[in-house]
């Protein structure tokens, strides 16, 4: 399938769609593929508010998108595999039975599939600044990332027939 229509068939079930990925065997290539897309994406979804902080506090635009840039393509992959690393252990020590591919594909993939809200949330800091606004989209991305972190976890981490 598509990229697209797999990140709108998470949002129906994403234990499925991991499970899947997870069945066109491990590739490597793929899932530092989800990883980059998702902090590409994050880094677009900073400009809207980057934008406004410049204008309002007349700060240099281009000083902030460096830092941006650095920060979310740059180091933010580093950090998710070491996420990833530490979520597998903790899966091993309650009898997860998955490898440590799996803990990264769910890991990377629930971020992909889930930046449909990221973007969401970008506009929102950039149209409307900080506010109860940004802080409930900001809770509702949380909650529907960890919703299919975990499920996609929960299936990267079942033993295998």
């Amino acid at each position: 399938m598509p990229l697209t229509s797999d990140i709108v068939a998470t949002y129906r079930g994403p234990g499925r769609v991991v499970r899947r990925l997870l069945d066109l065997g491990p590739r490597e290539d793929r899932a530092l593929m989800f990883v980059m897309a998702f902090c590409i994406v994050a880094f677009i979804a900073q400009l809207p508010s980057l934008a406004r902080r410049a204008h309002i506090e007349g700060l240099e635009l281009d000083m902030l998108m460096g830092g941006a840039l650095m920060g979310t393509v740059i180091i933010l992959p580093l950090f998710f595999y070491l996420l990833a690393f530490v979520s597998y252990g903790a899966a091993r020590l309650v009898g997860g039975q998955g490898t440590s591919y799996g803990a990264r594909l769910a890991l990377f993939w629930a971020l992909l599939s889930s930046t449909p809200l990221v973007l969401l949330n970008g506009l929102v800091g950039g149209f409307i600044g900080s506010g109860p606004a940004l802080t409930l989209v900001g809770i509702g991305w949380f909650a529907v990332f960890l919703w299919f972190w975990l499920s996609g976890l929960s299936q990267a981490q079942r033993r295998q027939e």
